[in-house]
């Protein structure tokens, strides 16, 4: 038997993290998403058992403030991206809002630690989701495309293939045929 689940991940996160955190007796603060503030000092040691602890969950501690500030422009975009209500503004401005850095500054830094531009991650985020909508949700195409603020379904159409390589009408097929073949 399968069963299909559907999950969110910042709520999935926070928990593993009050967890691990809490196991270790230290005062801390969840300031936002992927980011503490122990609010006693914590010896290095512990930080090294801290940090192989959340690794087993695939939780990395950033130090550099460069790869923190990608990891916040990452986190911003899964917020944008997942949100119950996506924002109708343009991926730019919002992130503009929420870090305090020009967009070219935010672009350019993210380009040169992660080797892809912020459109295409974004892409890759929204495509994402769209897979776990059309397996979890069961939603139709236009309620998808309407979901993740696509202009239409051609265009979610567009982005899904050239991404995925098959059309999101076929990976809904795909879907109910490994649906139809475990029953």
């Amino acid at each position: 038997m399968k069963a299909f689940l559907k999950f969110d991940y910042n709520q999935l996160t926070k928990k593993v993290l009050e967890d691990k955190l809490s196991n270790f007796g230290y005062k801390y603060s969840i300031i936002g998403f992927g980011e503490i503030e122990f609010l006693e000092t914590i010896p290095e040691n512990t930080i090294e058992v801290l940090r192989d602890e959340l690794a087993l969950y695939g939780i990395t501690i950033i130090e550099n403030q460069k790869s923190v500030l990608v990891q916040k422009i990452k986190d911003v975009i899964h917020e944008m991206v997942y949100a119950e209500e996506v924002p109708n503004v343009k991926v730019s401005a919002y992130l503009v809002d929420k870090l305090n850095h020009s967009y070219s500054y935010l672009a350019n830094l993210f380009s040169d630690l992660t080797f892809t531009s912020i459109e295409n991650y974004v892409i890759i985020q929204k495509i994402e989701f769209a897979k776990q909508l059309i397996v979890n949700d069961k939603l139709t195409l236009t309620e998808i495309a309407f979901r993740l603020n696509y202009s239409s379904v051609s265009h979610l159409s567009t982005q899904f293939k050239n991404t995925t390589g098959i059309t999101p009408s076929s990976f809904q097929r795909i879907i109910t045929k490994r649906r139809e073949k475990n029953i």
